[in-house]
């Protein structure tokens, strides 16, 4: 990723990351650094960019969320990204998690199944000059083969299992981080990979929008 520019609201971002993020118990310097640079406000469409450095998801389009920012900063620590990494995201939304794996990793492939989501992404990140984000469209709960195995996998949407496929494309040693459970409560899920052995661990309750795709969720209709 190239150097980001600085951007306006800095001191928004730094009390965000005192208040919501450190204060909570992050305490990777990396991670904490990436959370004061990024402007999620870029990421945040208006009216609801006025709230963006709030402690709360907000949407952004087409029944999609952005995630609150103690969120992303907590998937991204358990998800122990180092510099020479690839991770594969599941569920791109506005790119803001895409932005700050991008600060942490040596490439990011996000993928997103609905078109106007990931052309919003898409422009964000070039906004934040991520140029080391890849946005492939399609079914996410299928993986990307062509780019596995993968050092780390983020699933930013609520799965009913840990698919079959992104359990396959995890490279031995690394880690998947999850929501799984019902479509209107899950547990963050934790699992990592040892050889053909999966190793699982829980960190509390949390909400995301449901995981659509063959080994996810169906869509309901209108």
């Amino acid at each position: 990723m190239s150097a980001i520019p600085p951007y306006p609201r800095s001191e928004e971002r730094r009390r965000m990351v005192d208040l919501q993020i450190e204060s909570r118990g992050i305490r990777d310097p990396k991670i904490l650094a990436a959370m004061r640079e990024v402007p999620r406000h870029l990421f945040v469409p208006g009216p609801y960019d006025r709230d963006a450095y709030a402690d709360a998801p907000l949407p952004i389009g087409n029944g999609q969320t952005i995630s609150q920012p103690y969120i992303v900063a907590l998937m991204t620590e358990l998800l122990r990204p180092a510099p020479a990494d690839t991770v594969l995201e599941i569920g791109a939304g506005s790119g803001y998690q895409s932005a700050i794996l991008s600060a942490l990793v040596r490439k990011v492939i996000t993928i997103e199944r609905i078109e106007t989501v990931a052309a919003l992404a898409r422009a964000n990140l070039a906004a934040v000059r991520a140029d080391n984000v890849e946005i492939v469209i399609g079914d996410g709960t299928l993986g990307y083969p062509p780019s596995a195995p993968y050092n780390g996998i983020v699933i930013t949407a609520a799965t009913p299992l840990i698919p079959g496929p992104l359990r396959a494309q995890l490279a031995d040693g690394g880690r998947l981080v999850a929501p799984v459970g019902s479509r209107s409560l899950q547990d963050l899920v934790v699992v990592e990979r040892h050889g053909d052995r999966f190793t699982e661990e829980y960190h509390g309750g949390v909400r995301f929008v449901p995981l659509i795709g063959e080994y996810g969720w169906e869509e309901e209709s209108p």
